[in-house]
């Protein structure tokens, strides 16, 4: 069965198929992660809409048994400053690939669309995408079947205190209680405190959100062996921001 719609879609990637065609793939609010056919896609009118975080209003073809197909488009965001900065592109590329990953192809979630269409309009407005990206990482963990905690102490369930994370119990522990796991993660209690905020931070309050590179790597490393742990994805998106911190510091050196 076809059906017409029309919705908003964010590419996630395209690649070649046969000589002249291309796959894209396109996260769409309406209809959930679709693969769309596109014909001579190099001399086609939709050649500027089918690169990746390209955001625009679609009208579509949905084929539930196959390819989909793209009739036409409107309203185009091309996110410019994102694309026009490697490091931010990076980073909004390696989101956009865990949206993908976390979501089954044609199952509808417009609630994971809005939270990628926000992140992503968040950087191009200039907001620290390191930041944004490990909030996206904390706050899709349920996506894959992750539930942890760093509000409350696993057993005594106060809060406010200075935790520690537990890997073991999936959650943190108060000082009277980390003899409970002597493999605890031995985090400083403001990496457990930002992780507990990035549960549930909201929009309006990243602007406020400002931390130190000490910070942001001891939250990069947590955040890698969580999903190391937990989830056990390897994004090729993901290996190319973690060779950033090799070479991207030479790139950056001008500035």
């Amino acid at each position: 069965m076809i059906e017409s719609i029309s919705s908003k879609g964010i590419v996630l990637y395209n690649r070649n198929f046969r000589e002249h065609d291309k796959l894209v793939k396109i996260f769409t609010e309406k209809s959930g992660k679709r693969m769309f056919f596109v014909k001579h896609a190099t001399n086609s009118k939709l050649s500027p809409v089918i690169q990746p975080l390209v955001l625009a209003d679609f009208l579509l073809k949905i084929n539930d048994d196959g390819l989909s197909y793209i009739e036409d488009y409107h309203d185009v965001s091309s996110f410019q400053a994102i694309n026009s900065d490697l490091f931010t592109m990076s980073y909004a590329t390696y989101v956009a690939a865990l949206a993908d990953a976390s979501l089954e192809d044609n199952r509808y979630d417009p609630a994971l669309f809005a939270f990628l269409q926000k992140t992503l309009e968040l950087m191009e407005q200039g907001l620290d995408y390191e930041v944004l990206t490990n909030i996206f990482e904390i706050q899709i963990l349920s996506r894959f079947g992750v539930s942890l905690n760093f509000h409350e102490c696993c057993f005594c369930h106060r809060v406010g205190l200075p935790f520690d994370f537990s890997f073991r119990f999936g959650g943190v522990l108060c000082p009277e209680h980390y003899q409970e796991d002597s493999y605890r993660a031995c985090l400083h209690p403001n990496v457990v405190f930002l992780l507990d905020q990035f549960q549930a931070v909201e929009f309006q309050e990243l602007e406020k959100i400002s931390l130190n590179p000490e910070l942001k790597k001891a939250l990069r490393m947590v955040i890698d062996q969580i999903y190391e742990e937990y989830v056990g994805i390897h994004l090729k998106a993901k290996k190319f921001i973690d060779s950033l911190g090799d070479w991207g510091s030479i790139l950056k050196e001008p500035e």
